[in-house]
């Protein structure tokens, strides 16, 4: 019987992708929306609150505009009130309003399908212009929230001290056809067990697999 060890990168990628390819399948998109447009919207909503309460408040902002053409004309105040519970209600709103009055003057009202013209727009950083990449238009990219961040850390697949730069480490790991998928399979494994709380480092399957040998808590470095 051969002794156990800690599995080397490679064999961590690995199993990281078997294991997840066979939990999640065919992940879904935790956020609610019907075209690009209201993606977008939901994902900047994302920002430091949870996919549940975004869902729980866009049916009332699409309801007051659900495109550019309308959102652009409504009130600031208007789309604050609405978006309140999600947090940063102030910035969002007018970053809201702001891009949408972008996207009619610049864009015929439609979400460009390029990131850098979505870095461009007012509340949209690399995040989320990624999300919407990725999850709408269907090109190969790699979200990294927090999570991801730490999850990376932890499965030793980067010791990164930005969620750039595991962005950049994550791909060069894992096979770009497997970008798009692979970022919302992480994102749910973590949820349901890895979280912050649910596992140090030493009690998910993943974890546990990857590293049997780890005694103590795995320490990780905030974004």
């Amino acid at each position: 019987m051969s002794e156990q060890r800690n599995l080397l990168k490679k064999e961590r990628v690995a199993y990281i992708l078997k294991t997840l390819q066979a939990l999640y399948p065919e992940p879904p998109i935790p956020l609610d929306h019907k075209d690009a447009y209201t993606l977008l919207v939901a994902v900047l909503l994302s920002a430091q609150c949870t996919d549940e309460r975004v869902n729980q408040i866009t049916p009332a902002l699409f309801a007051l505009a659900d495109n550019a053409f309308d959102m652009a004309k409504k009130d600031v105040e208007q789309i604050r009130e609405i978006i309140r519970p999600c947090g940063l209600s102030p910035q969002k709103s007018k970053a809201i309003k702001k891009l949408s009055e972008i996207l009619v003057a610049e864009y015929d009202g439609e979400v460009p399908a390029d990131i850098e013209a979505l870095e461009q727009l007012p509340g949209v950083g690399h995040k989320t212009a990624s999300v919407v990449m990725s999850q709408f238009f269907s090109v190969p990219s790699f979200p990294v929230d927090t999570h991801i961040h730490r999850l990376a850390q932890r499965w030793g697949l980067s010791s990164g001290k930005s969620v750039a730069q595991t962005e950049k480490d994550l791909k060069r790991l894992f096979p770009k056809e497997c970008w798009n998928d692979l970022h919302l399979q992480i994102i749910y494994y973590g949820r349901e067990y890895c979280s912050a709380r649910g596992c140090d480092g030493r009690k998910c399957d993943i974890c546990r697999s990857c590293y049997p040998l780890r005694k103590k808590p795995k320490i990780t470095r905030k974004a």
